[in-house]
């Protein structure tokens, strides 16, 4: 177990919403530090079971002192869980985003606070460090990935501080200089964020794919959910949330075809049961709830 601690985000609404059959198979699609996962077995029968994943080899690690047979986590990202059985879920809970210690281990490289290697992946295993990214990226391409992920609008001007630096001085290798360039190419900011929020922020999701894999992974949803199971996800910033809100809203409403609009349109597929913010109280206990928002949808009786 490594020595970074994590406190779990909306822990009791979340498995409360999600777990309505004690007897069902869960899926925990972003384990972490099993905060959930551990919540969700407390409240289920032998039959029951959960399977989790995660990109992450620190969340693996921390996976492997579950000891029990009900449980099973496997390395993969969570766009695979649409792999399982058609109608084989209960519920499936998605906690996205970056976990405490993630941010707080200055190794990982998702810290603009604390020097470190600048790499932010979740999977240390597989694909390319957002330092590699940056040594061969244009000046277009990352202001494109700044913009659109990190909705800044100095995405400019920070793309071309980058490359201007890249030509002087050679490779970014660590997280500080980054932040600390991103500074200087910020000229406003709002209180209390760091320069640097955005831009880190752009960066972790473009080279983990995380939307990508967010918009799989619902997909997915539709087909492993059993009619009654839950759908639960907690956002962290409003990327995430919109393609989530959508979502459940494009499955909530019949479609009408517009070719035959006085035909029966087709059953929707999800019902949408609402959403959850943390209490003043869990935001004062962990100022990183803040921004969090959970949504909660059911599957409905409609064919797959």
């Amino acid at each position: 177990m490594s020595e970074w601690s994590h406190i779990t985000v909306l822990l009791q609404e979340a498995v409360d919403a999600l777990v309505t059959d004690p007897k069902g198979q869960y899926v925990d699609a972003t384990f972490g530090r099993g905060g959930h996962s551990r919540l969700i077995l407390s409240r289920l029968d032998p039959a029951g079971r959960l399977t989790a994943y995660d990109k992450d080899l620190e969340a693996l690690a921390a996976a492997a002192q579950i000891k029990d047979e009900r449980f099973d986590i496997r390395h993969q990202g969570f766009a695979s869980l649409g792999e399982l059985p058609p109608r084989s879920a209960a519920g499936v809970l998605m906690d996205l985003g970056i976990s405490s210690p993630q941010i707080d281990n200055p190794a990982r490289g998702f810290s603009f606070r604390a020097d470190g290697p600048l790499d932010m992946r979740m999977d240390t295993t597989r694909g390319q460090s957002v330092a590699d990214w940056l040594t061969s990226a244009s000046q277009q391409q990352i202001a494109e990935v700044i913009r659109e992920y990190g909705e800044e609008r100095f995405a400019g001007p920070i793309a071309k501080a980058i490359v201007a630096r890249r030509q002087e001085r050679g490779p970014f290798s660590s997280t500080l200089e980054l932040a600390e360039l991103v500074a200087g190419a910020v000229k406003t900011r709002e209180p209390g964020q760091n320069p640097a929020t955005r831009t880190f922020q752009a960066l972790r999701i473009f080279v983990n794919a995380e939307l990508e894999e967010l918009e799989k992974a619902l997909k997915g949803c539709l087909e492993v959910l059993q009619p009654g199971g839950r759908l639960v996800v907690i956002s962290f910033h409003s990327l995430e949330d919109r393609i989530v809100k959508q979502f459940i809203a494009r499955h909530s409403r019949a479609v009408v075809d517009r070719r035959a609009p006085f035909a029966e349109p087709p059953p929707s597929l999800l019902k949408a049961l609402g959403r959850v913010r943390p209490s003043p109280a869990e935001v004062a206990a962990n100022p990183r709830s803040r921004s969090a928002i959970m949504r909660v949808a059911e599957r409905t009786e409609a064919p797959l």
